[in-house]
């Protein structure tokens, strides 16, 4: 149990929250999780965690020491279905945070009540958070209503390989959608290569190309240059590569793209493109975001 002075102090923390609820941005949205039984994000995959990762500065091991359930006139706007906790947590790893994090941290978190209106059980348990610092020390803001996935031995080592891929030199960019593709059939039926350039928000080149040969399966290769290497392959599934196609190419090729192609070339160019995403599968994110 926390002593007087320290419930007095959380209590003005909260009224602060509550009178100002941009202080706390994750938590003002309406954004129900898929969860287990017990109430916590269950089977997040890939995609889900990169989401989860790419916003956050700060990722941390952490186990829950204290939680409180804040009163309704205290806890501002909560989804339904959900009480607003103040957690306090001991950090037992720090995964990422360039400018360190206390020992002890507190933050907020949106629970979701079980179908008997219960809250899980977090005390002692073991967590993983994506957040940001919050504006007082030693507290922290998730940075989205569901950053907090349990820590499992397994799961911190899939986190810790995606935050690698995120700052390695070679990472590949994120997408911002398609630029020009371009199509040249060969001499006999069936022959033809198409070229798709891709619009990155860093301006680095990334194309896509698609081979076909008679009586040969079609082949394809994304290129992260201004050359297509003749190494170049189709991008390993779960892989950083793989995440930033399969979860932000459209689903087919605009008009745009296909402006000053023929009207033959271009539907080659579009069959070559569903060859592309087929191969790719869908993103498979999980979570409810909104």
């Amino acid at each position: 149990m926390k002593s007087a002075t320290a419930l007095q102090s959380l209590g003005l923390a909260c009224l602060i929250s509550a009178a100002h609820p941009m202080v706390f941005p994750a938590f003002a949205q309406d954004r129900p999780m898929v969860t287990s039984s017990s109430g916590i994000p269950a089977g997040l995959s890939y995609a889900d965690i990169v989401d989860l990762a790419e916003g956050a500065p700060l990722v941390a091991n952490v186990r829950i020491r204290n939680i409180i359930t804040l009163k309704p006139e205290r806890a501002g706007a909560v989804p339904p279905g959900h009480r607003r906790l103040y957690m306090e947590a001991e950090v037992t790893g720090l995964i990422r945070g360039d400018g360190g994090i206390s020992p002890t941290i507190t933050y907020l978190y949106d629970a979701p009540l079980d179908a008997r209106g219960k809250l899980p059980k977090f005390k002692k348990a073991a967590f993983i958070l994506f957040a940001r610092q919050g504006g007082r020390p030693g507290e922290v803001q998730l940075v989205a209503p569901d950053a907090q996935i349990p820590s499992t031995p397994a799961e911190v080592e899939r986190v810790k390989h995606i935050l690698a891929a995120l700052v390695a030199p070679d990472a590949p960019p994120r997408i911002l959608g398609l630029g020009d593709a371009f199509h040249v059939a060969g001499t006999i039926a069936g022959e033809g290569e198409t070229q798709i350039f891709l619009r990155t928000e860093s301006g680095d080149p990334v194309s896509l190309s698609i081979l076909r040969r008679p009586g040969q399966a079609p082949r394809w290769a994304v290129a992260l240059g201004e050359i297509v290497d003749e190494a170049a392959r189709p991008p390993e599934p779960g892989s950083l590569l793989w995440y930033r196609l399969a979860c932000s190419l459209p689903p087919a090729l605009p008009p745009q793209a296909v402006r000053t192609l023929s009207v033959q070339d271009a539907e080659a160019a579009r069959a070559d493109y569903r060859l592309v995403t087929a191969a790719l599968g869908p993103c498979r994110r999980t979570r409810k975001t909104g």
